[in-house]
């Protein structure tokens, strides 16, 4: 009994004093590379900037792994801006900035193989959502 009660004011203890970080549910926009968009619930802007790599596995090959793409954004609010490096796969998919949460959900086209994607048909769709405690 003596020990029940203990356990549970230790865990009403460790709970109630651990803050988490969340993400509430945000807004997604697609970009298209050397463009930018304004989300509008957060008032950020973000930039794709360049395609730094783009790895991934082609449809209808049989790969070893599914590979990876890495793009560069760049994230502001009015004046000041950040640049960061996302990824598809490997690394990190997002970044914060300024109580906000950057995520890149989807990279197109997807790579087909033996067809050359046109560097200027790249899209970036990313979601932004407000970090809260």
């Amino acid at each position: 009994m003596k020990t029940k009660l203990v356990l549970a004011l230790l865990l009403t203890f460790v709970f109630g004093t651990l803050q988490t970080i969340e993400a509430q549910t945000g807004e997604q926009q697609k970009v298209q590379i050397n463009k930018q968009k304004k989300f509008s619930k957060s008032n950020l802007t973000v930039r794709f900037v360049s395609l730094i790599e783009d790895s991934r596995c082609p449809k209808g090959a049989n790969c070893v792994w599914a590979g990876n793409a890495k793009i560069k954004i760049e994230v502001g609010n009015g004046g000041k801006k950040e640049t960061f490096e996302v990824n598809t796969n490997l690394g990190p998919k997002g970044s914060t900035y300024n109580g906000y949460s950057i995520e890149l959900i989807s990279l197109t086209p997807v790579p087909k193989q033996n067809i050359r994607i046109n560097r200027n048909g790249y899209v970036a769709t990313f979601a932004i959502s407000r970090l809260t405690r």
